[in-house]
């Protein structure tokens, strides 16, 4: 699910961006009727071949109302920023944590590195991961599968006074479940050790916890970094290991203490999808003024 910041940067702006476009549009052509005398455009019809005219000519006829659009995309997207102040939860990570948070603007990848004695660790994440989520509808069907057995009267264990009652309970929980879902943000985790290779960890960070899904071992490091297709190739040659989910129980939270004392741990499950989100954010407020200063150009 998409950030309510997004939802917030579309849904209002229907009726705004018609009535923006129609009065930015008439404004203009009203400016630029009013503003030429009828000298003028006797004189435009005799030099039809004027350096300024050609010009005019070749820049287009939507570009002032693109670049007003632009602006006013700018505009809007300023507001929200005032009024959403940066989380909590990236100022303590910032100021607290020992991860140092790398961040070029232009590229959807985060990297936050740390050394832990020897170790050097590397968590990644990426802001793709929002636009490219396909929420879980399997919850959301069996709700929706329950409510319509409540409602056909088709539940015997009637004890909380009914089944419009249940049936009520179940909708409110169908549409708290939609607007309490979070998008999930996928991290890649490599611990190094000098001539040791390296381990390499896909997790989840969702609903404040770091999930586990897999673990990979590498006894060349740079299989787990390298986007060559030479390592890439030679990463899926390499044995997986059984899925995490399938590991004796007490390997699993032996595990999981061990990413936890190396930082892997609440608090960067909650930081990752807010920055991810803060990112975005970020990211297309500089892709707007880029592509007004193009078309200004």
């Amino acid at each position: 699910m998409m950030s309510l910041r997004t939802i917030a940067r579309s849904a209002p702006r229907a009726l705004a961006r018609a009535s923006t476009t129609s009065t930015v549009s008439r404004c203009q052509r009203t400016s630029l009727l009013s503003a030429r005398p009828s000298s003028f455009l006797r004189t435009q019809q005799v030099s039809a071949f004027s350096t300024s005219l050609f010009r005019r000519a070749m820049a287009g006829e939507v570009d002032e109302e693109v670049s007003a659009k632009l602006a006013s995309e700018i505009e809007f997207e300023s507001d929200v920023k005032q009024n959403e102040p940066v989380p909590a939860s990236i100022k303590d990570f910032m100021e607290n944590s020992p991860f140092k948070v790398q961040d070029v603007l232009g590229r959807e990848d985060v990297v936050l590195t740390r050394t832990f004695g020897d170790e050097k660790i590397t968590v990644t994440f990426s802001i793709a991961d929002l636009h490219n989520y396909e929420p879980d509808m399997m919850e959301d069907q069996a709700m929706e599968d329950e409510l319509e057995d409540i409602e056909a009267g088709r539940n015997p264990q009637d004890q909380r006074g009914g089944a419009a009652d249940l049936a009520q309970e179940a909708n409110e929980d169908l549409e708290a479940g939609a607007d309490e879902a979070a998008v999930p943000c996928r991290l890649n985790i490599v611990i190094e050790k000098p001539n040791k290779g390296a381990l390499n960890i896909e997790a989840l960070a969702q609903d404040g916890a770091v999930v586990v899904e897999n673990l990979y071992y590498y006894t060349d490091s740079k299989l787990a970094h390298s986007t060559d297709a030479n390592a890439v190739h030679a990463a899926q040659d390499t044995y997986p290991g059984p899925p995490f989910g399938s590991l004796d129980e007490d390997l699993q939270m032996l595990m999981e203490r061990y990413l936890e004392e190396r930082g892997i741990t609440q608090a960067l499950a909650v930081f990752a999808p807010d920055y991810m989100d803060h990112k975005e954010q970020k990211e297309y407020m500089a892709w707007l003024k880029n592509v007004k200063s193009f078309i200004d150009a």
